[in-house]
């Protein structure tokens, strides 16, 4: 029997204050590196110079002797554990190819020892006076060229392998594949009145989240090991470390303060294992946060993906085959290789579910260069630009609107595609059919915000000097990862009748916190405000898989929902017993608990009355939760682009997106993770660009060189939710967070066309490229791809020399030997001189 709630007693699809507002406006939150512990050791890494190469010898001797140096450890003086970083349920699907620290270097920036040391100043100079001997070795800097043949081996060790069964190959540079295949693609193609095939190419990208990686280790008074770490998946960093360092998972306890931003490159175990180690060595806590430098050049990136499409399609806009293969670059290491590569088809194939041939097939190659891993989007981000600017293409040559060829073939609710159970995210997928989707209803929202009708009259109005355009793509992503991952939370009262919530997941800004106590809030029909929610901590904290796949509403607030509901019931049958009725005649409002003649006890009451009077027990319970579907939230994107015809420079004036989340707990939450994911999505786009040396060396290490965009960069931006109901779900809620950072490339790209007939397959989307497209220099195909424009590019000797003291700082041994030869200084660093590209010019370091 239900238990009854009254509706008017919501709080779910309010936007109560966050429960941490205040401290984070106040600046009393605490993050990782506000907690002062004492004795404190301060770790330097030191990253590798060379792209490719073996140590040969390390001469530590002079370091040693530095005052307050305390501890420096090598491959020599450690296990030689085999494992990955990425922060995956277990058995994890990317490949164990890594090593805390090894005697090869795969990459610029790749690490070789460390340092613990009383000051910064300290660890630095015995990182200057550490001499290193190399055999340099040939690097692979081409995604293209990384599985020819006689390719060097990037992986030549041993212990490289897999612990679940898929294909990997590190002989051949290998690090994951993918493919399968539906229908008849030679049929489909022959049917088709038009057939188009194109390739996309999207770049390299930091998350530039405003903490980077930092964690802090000490041994507690049992002598217990205590990690201290901004991630996103505590649970798994303790599980990866503990291996690690080969100790029992007992052993380890992991905490998550505050959080300064993730987008999934905290979804990666990079610093905790050299703090604990050098914790074990010298029993004292020891502390490491990486340099800006080193979070571009050392953390995680977005995979770069080269992407063929092939589409058919008949003259009334059905489609008959489509054809999506892919080449990832996933850099020195196998982080993610394979599941962000599933991503790439999974959440993007069965938008277009009419048709019934198609065909993917996906290869993720190592490189030496840097390491992708999880980012805000998860492959889907890649996906999207290459089918929704293939299905703009397309539309034009069939001389249709692209909003009326969307409608024609998109999926709708009560229907599925055979790609959910293909494609999973590292094994096969689930058979599901599609429960909630107001994907139509987000078009015609948009089109009527946007006024897309109006766009001809609007395009006149373009300033002097200048070409408007008009774009849009349609959007899908998923919630959660069906029959792999879990979520738990707990619950007790308290005497005054609040309620202590812990929960495994992870808030890394989002609101998470908030929004999970909403829910219990909702079951138990009292405000937010009566609960302490207390988030990520492996000792106390039932087990979460953590932030990522967009899972925490849907999955941890499902699990919360649970808890909630058995709390309930024992708060019901405790007041029942007290008012002498049936707790099913029993309603809670305003805190009170009230039967059908009115009378009624408050929570408080029949909390008391538990903890200290009749039938003494703790009005508590814990509950867990793993999903069987994963739902997906859909999205309409609409975007207005201004084009400089001197310039080639491009400026978004306005962007509309629609959403449907399913039911958005808190909508101006919600609203925010739209808005932050569209501008981050517009970046990407415009700006953000790794630029390389010959060398393999990132050259734009900086946020002079490396442009991002902020609120001054904002164009005009509506966000609209658009409710639906998700049966699945808490409430009817979906997830919100990932699927908006995938419509900008291009929804940009398809309004630049519009703009000035350039069509850019190639992202980032800058002013030179679309210049170049415009004078006639190239038609948008991908002309220079990065790694080879890298290998191309000499940087003056001079520029070098003006950033040699700055490498210090990144951890960049300056005393190598290469090959045995003479000692000298690797004058590059980790960043060199900022280039001036793209849309905005670089701010101009000044020599010393």
């Amino acid at each position: 029997m239900a238990v009854k709630i009254k509706d008017e007693l919501n709080v779910v699809g309010k936007s109560v204050l966050k429960v941490d507002g205040l401290s984070l406006a106040c600046g009393k939150a605490k993050f990782v590196d506000d907690y002062e512990l004492p004795e404190c050791l301060v770790c330097k890494v030191m990253a590798s110079p060379f792209a490719h190469a073996r140590i040969k010898k390390i001469d530590k001797t002079r370091a040693l002797q530095i005052p307050g140096v305390v501890e420096i450890i090598t491959h020599e003086d450690i296990p030689r554990v085999p494992h990955t970083t990425a922060g995956q349920g277990y058995p994890e699907p990317s490949p164990y190819d890594t090593f805390t620290l090894d005697n090869k270097v795969r990459y610029v920036g790749d690490r070789v020892l460390a340092v613990a040391a009383e000051t910064e100043e300290a660890a630095l100079e015995a990182l200057r006076v550490i001499e290193v001997e190399y055999e340099e070795l040939e690097p692979v800097l081409s995604a293209r060229d990384s599985m020819k043949e006689g390719a060097p081996v990037i992986h030549d060790e041993p212990e490289a392998h897999v612990i679940i069964p898929v294909p990997y190959e590190p002989e051949r540079n290998l690090a994951a594949h993918v493919d399968f295949k539906i229908g008849d693609m030679e049929k489909g193609f022959a049917e088709a009145d038009v057939v188009l095939e194109k390739e996309y190419e999207t770049q390299y990208a930091q998350h530039c989240p405003m903490e980077p990686h930092i964690a802090a280790t000490w041994l507690d008074e049992n002598n217990r090991l205590v990690i201290l770490t901004s991630t996103q998946v505590p649970f798994h960093v303790r599980r990866i470390v503990a291996e690690r360092l080969q100790m029992p998972i007992g052993k380890v306890r992991v905490i998550k303060p505050r959080i300064g931003g993730g987008f999934g490159t905290k979804q990666e175990v990079l610093v905790e294992d050299v703090c604990a180690f050098l914790t074990l060595k010298t029993k004292r806590p020891v502390k490491y946060e990486m340099t800006r430098a080193e979070e571009f050049i050392s953390s995680r990136t977005r995979h770069p993906q080269i992407l063929n499409m092939k589409v058919g399609a008949k003259k009334d806009g059905t489609l008959t085959a489509i054809s999506m293969k892919i080449i990832m670059n996933t850099g020195a290491y196998g982080s993610h290789a394979l599941t962000v590569m599933c991503n790439s088809g999974s959440k993007i194939l069965p938008m277009y579910n009419k048709v019934m041939n198609v065909d993917f097939c996906g290869d993720t190659v190592y490189t030496n260069m840097p390491v992708g891993g999880a980012y805000r989007g998860y492959g889907a981000t890649q996906g999207a630009f290459a089918m929704e600017v293939i299905m703009d293409e397309i539309a034009r040559e069939l001389n249709m609107d692209p909003v009326e060829f969307r409608k024609i073939n998109h999926i709708r609710s009560g229907e599925g595609s055979p790609v959910f159970a293909a494609l999973g995210e590292g094994k096969a997928g689930v058979e599901q059919k599609i429960g909630s989707c107001g994907l139509d209803r987000c078009i015609e929202r948009a089109l009527e915000e946007f006024d897309w009708e109006g766009r001809e009259e609007r395009r006149k109005l373009a300033p002097p000097g200048k070409k408007r355009g008009f774009g849009m793509c349609i959007l899908m992503q998923g919630s959660s990862i069906p029959e792999i991952d879990m979520g738990a939370a707990s619950m007790k009262i308290n005497e005054d009748g609040s309620f202590n919530l812990l929960v495994g997941a992870t808030d890394l800004g989002t609101g998470s916190d908030t929004v999970l106590a909403q829910v219990a809030a909702e079951v138990l029909g009292i405000s937010v405000d009566d609960f302490i929610v207390y988030s990520s901590d492996t000792d106390m904290t039932p087990f979460d898989v953590g932030a990522y796949a967009s899972s925490t509403t849907y999955l941890s607030g499902y699990a919360v929902k649970n808890c909630a509901e058995k709390v309930k019931m024992q708060i019901l049958k405790a007041a029942g017993d007290m008012l002498g009725v049936d707790p099913y005649d029993l309603t809670i409002e305003n805190k009170k608990v009230t039967d059908m003649n009115g009378n009624s006890v408050t929570i408080a009451e029949v909390a008391r009355r538990a903890l200290y009077e009749r039938d003494q027990h703790q009005i508590g319970a814990m509950a867990s939760h793993i999903t069987h579907k994963s739902p997906p939230p859909f999205a309409a994107h609409f975007v207005e682009v201004d084009v400089d015809e001197n310039t080639g420079f491009a400026e978004v004036k306005k962007y509309v997106c629609t959403i449907d989340c399913g039911t958005a707990i808190n909508p101006k939450l919600a609203e925010g993770q739209c808005e932050g994911a569209i501008l981050n999505g517009i970046s990407y786009a415009l700006t953000e660009e790794y630029i390389f040396n010959k060398k393999g060396r990132m050259m734009n290490a900086d946020f002079g060189s490396y442009k991002i965009f902020n609120t001054a960069d904002l164009p005009e931006m509506k966000v609209i939710l658009v409710p639906t109901y998700e049966e699945t779900g808490p409430y009817g809620a979906k997830s919100v967070s990932e699927i908006n950072i995938n419509g900008a490339l291009p929804a940009i790209s398809n309004a630049i066309f519009d703009a000035v007939g350039v069509r850019l397959r190639t992202a980032p989307f800058t002013g030179e490229k679309i210049l170049m497209g415009m004078l006639g220099k190239n038609n948008g195909d991908p002309q220079v791809k990065p790694e080879e424009e890298a290998a191309a590019e000499e940087v003056p000797e001079e520029n070098n020399a003006a950033e040699e003291n700055n490498s210090n700082g990144n951890g960049v041994n300056n005393n190598n030997k290469n090959n045995g030869s003479e000692n000298r200084k690797d004058k590059e660093g980790l960043s060199g001189e900022p280039a001036s590209y793209g849309n905005y010019p670089a701010k101009k370091k000044k020599k010393r």
